[in-house]
């Protein structure tokens, strides 16, 4: 039987003052790395903020910034 491991929470600002859908390096962080966006027991912020991070990564990826 495996031992429950929590998983890690990524410690971002969580006053991200700039989310923008072109801002990539803030974006990635909030993705793994198969480009599945990260949860928010993950990322550590609060539901609105997620829910943009959420929306500008969707974004990019409509317009060729990051990859699916």
């Amino acid at each position: 039987m495996k031992k429950f491991v929590p998983p890690r929470r990524k410690r971002i600002s969580p006053e991200l003052s700039e989310i923008d859908y072109k801002n990539v390096q803030l974006l990635r962080n909030f993705v793994d790395g198969s480009n599945r966006i990260l949860g928010r027991k993950s990322t550590g912020l609060d539901a609105r903020k997620q829910r943009l991070i959420q929306k500008a990564i969707k974004r990019a990826r409509a317009l060729g910034i990051m990859p699916y």
